[in-house]
């Protein structure tokens, strides 16, 4: 082996320019590949961090719908006949979750629940002169949200801790507040479905990054939510949970459905197009580095078939003092692993400085508060990939001229020279 690698080493440097051209093209193939699909990647994950962010792996509320049993199924003396009454509302149907502070309790026993933020979500009007703007309000736990949400980072003005220090304060989304014309440190005047008006200080403005998001909503303390609505201090409408194992949240949320006879919601349910997403632009990008990368696997399998025509004579002296033919198809493998092994980590090496160029760049916009910079991901996994892709991409395209190699007949070369 040591022999044939010394004669793949000297075939190699006869033709060095042909040999670092085709270096360059596996290196530039890497290079795109890793730095692209890094910043597809760190695009997915801030996609997804936006999402997650804001969403509570489960979430528990009541649902208002029509019964499932309706009152004329509970007796038996009608259930055979035709029944062209239907879709009864109950009367009692309410938004709070019944006996919360008991499944409050329950889950916090849990071991796989790891966060808890209850909240109320009623709709209100903000009195902009003889306009009545509508508005959902989020009677929120300010600390908790934080915790589990990140609420704080998305607050572009003011200080959202004032929401539980200053009683009747609220957060208006970004949008809204413009639409208001009022500023941090200024009252707004909101009027409850029920008809109550009440005077709240703006303490804090907030921004989600979605437009439509933030033109109608807003954010109270639950003491304050629960004053507007004029219910006790253990009324709450949701009860939002952080869970450690993300991917049992659709058979917990159907466990605690049927345990406490609330709606529940997962994340994976609601987080289905945002992954559908994720999906397509990754393949995007592995079907461009694939691409890149077989167009310079063609480059190699050329420059090793013009080197196999111009050693013929070499090749056949080889052959007639004794190499086998798998030795000569192993000194054309190993020039094209030398090839690819050294493109390969050239360019790994470029793509991470490429992407590291990319993370520094600045990205600010009005619709993404939070960023700051181009997302770029270093996931060990796509320099992996990159590595496997740039040593099967060169082994293939030297497999072929190897083997036509290893089959010339010495004899036929030497009597034609």
């Amino acid at each position: 082996m040591k022999l044939i690698f010394s004669i793949a080493r000297a075939l190699l440097l006869a033709r060095w320019r042909q040999t670092l051209v085709a270096a360059i093209g596996v290196a530039f193939s890497i290079t795109m590949f890793v730095s692209l699909l890094g910043f597809m990647s760190g695009l997915n994950e801030m996609m997804d961090a936006l999402f997650l962010n804001r969403t509570p792996h489960i979430r528990l509320y009541n649902e208002i719908k029509p019964a499932a049993v309706q009152p004329i199924l509970m007796s038996p003396v009608y259930r055979s006949g035709y029944h062209f009454i239907h879709s009864i509302k109950a009367t009692g149907s309410r938004q709070g979750i019944y006996n919360g502070m008991a499944i409050l309790d329950a889950l916090r026993r849990d071991d796989r629940v790891t966060g808890i933020s209850s909240r109320i979500v009623m709709q209100a009007f903000f009195n902009e002169g003889t306009v009545d703007i509508t508005a959902t309000v989020n009677g929120i736990e300010e600390r908790k949200e934080t915790a589990l949400f990140h609420f704080e980072d998305y607050i572009v003005a003011g200080d959202a801790l004032m929401l539980e220090k200053m009683p009747n304060s609220i957060i208006l989304g970004k949008v809204l507040a413009e639409d208001l014309l009022v500023h941090v440190g200024e009252t707004v005047q909101l009027t409850t479905a029920e008809g109550e008006r009440f005077p709240l200080k703006v303490v804090a403005i907030w921004q989600s990054g979605i437009r439509d998001f933030d033109k109608v909503q807003s954010f109270t303390s639950l003491g304050t939510a629960q004053k507007l609505l004029g219910k006790t201090a253990n009324y709450i409408t949701d009860i939002q949970l952080k869970i450690k194992d993300i991917t049992a949240a659709p058979a917990m949320a159907r466990e605690y459905n049927h345990l406490f006879r609330v709606s529940a919601q997962d994340v994976q349910t609601l987080n289905a197009e945002f992954e559908t997403g994720s999906f397509i632009r990754s393949l995007i990008s592995y079907a461009v580095g694939i691409t890149l990368l077989t167009v310079s696997g063609f480059g190699i399998y050329n420059i090793l078939n013009m080197l196999i025509y111009e050693k013929m004579d070499t090749i056949a002296i080889l052959k007639a003092s004794g190499f086998a033919g798998r030795d000569v198809r192993r000194i054309f493998i190993s020039i094209a692993m030398s090839i690819g092994i050294a493109g390969g980590v050239t360019g790994l090496m470029a793509g991470f400085l490429f992407s590291l160029g990319i993370d520094q760049l600045p990205f600010r916009t009005t619709s993404l508060p939070t960023i700051k910079t181009y997302p770029v991901s270093y996931d060990p996994f796509i320099y992996f990939i990159g590595g496997i892709f740039s040593l099967a991409s060169t082994y293939l395209a030297g497999w072929q001229p190897s083997r036509k190699a290893s089959r010339i007949d010495p004899v036929v070369i030497i009597r034609g020279k």
